[in-house]
């Protein structure tokens, strides 16, 4: 098994987390992703160096060398590495990077609630709440 160029660790809890999870495998044709999701009984994030409160605040990523991403930033890592990074691309203009760090805090706490007011449910893998999410990060 190869190390995946980058590990995001996503709420298996969060509907839009992970429909985004979803679409992320999907684009990742090259197998550079890899995910685990922190609400899997048994999660220990000891090794990585951070409180779970930490990981529920915002999403994380750890690349192969070590590097940790948080937030925006993790978002810029994984959509540039299955080739979407077009999409993103305002996330990336360095005047506007504190408000759409500010944006994205905001959401990441809200997003329980802003999954129900879109009406965003677990896809059928989550029937019990709790995705299927590979808890190796590697593939």
């Amino acid at each position: 098994m190869t190390r995946p160029e980058l590990t995001l660790y996503i709420d298996g809890n969060c509907p839009l987390c992970v429909a985004e999870w979803s679409r992320l495998r999907q684009w990742d044709r090259h197998a550079r992703l890899g995910f685990v999701d922190i609400a899997q009984p048994g999660f220990d994030p000891a090794p990585l160096g951070v409180e779970l409160a930490d990981l529920n605040r915002q999403l994380h990523g750890w690349t192969a060398g070590g590097e940790c991403v948080v937030g925006i930033d993790s978002f810029i890592a994984a959509y540039t590495l299955v080739g979407r990074g077009w999409m993103i691309a305002p996330l990336r203009v360095t005047v506007m990077r504190p408000a759409f760090k500010a944006l994205y805090r905001g959401f990441a706490r809200n997003r329980m609630r802003i999954s129900r007011w879109l009406g965003v449910r677990a896809v059928p893998e989550c029937a019990d709440g709790t995705c299927a999410v590979k808890t190796d990060p590697f593939r």
